[in-house]
């Protein structure tokens, strides 16, 4: 290809994660994985959390904005696969301690191909049943 792309991506803005209580997600994020709060949820029902340089937003299924979609996320209609999230520094019995802490069930360490390359990867699910991968550095 040696014609430029009118689109060219550089990294992932945000993802949207619809939400049946939507304080609790906002404090799994928060609290066990370590986002901001950075707007919201205010009246249109979105929380809008800093993760990095990037944005994870929270819409509560029951807000004006939510409202909008079809069904509530449960185990048969999911929102999405997953979502991948880089995780620095990697330490992964330390990682894995505080997600135990929390009664997060953490997945086996397994090698996954990521945007930085092949790395090691840990699977949870938040607390609606959203699978979010927590990443480490890619192997050289």
């Amino acid at each position: 290809m040696s014609q430029q792309h009118p689109i060219n991506i550089r990294m992932i803005d945000h993802v949207v994660v619809r939400a049946a209580d939507l304080p609790k997600m906002v404090d799994f994020y928060c609290n066990v994985l370590g986002c901001r709060l950075e707007r919201g949820p205010g009246e249109i029902g979105l929380a809008q959390l800093r993760a990095g340089s990037s944005l994870i937003d929270i819409l509560d299924v029951a807000g004006p904005l939510g409202g909008q979609c079809d069904r509530i996320p449960d185990a048969q209609g999911r929102n999405m696969d997953h979502f991948c999230v880089q995780v620095e520094p990697w330490a992964v019995e330390a990682i894995r301690a505080h997600l135990t802490s929390h009664g997060v069930a953490v997945g086996d360490l397994v090698n996954r191909y990521g945007a930085l390359g092949s790395g090691p990867s840990l699977y949870i699910n938040d607390p609606e049943g959203n699978r979010v991968e927590l990443k480490g550095p890619p192997q050289i």
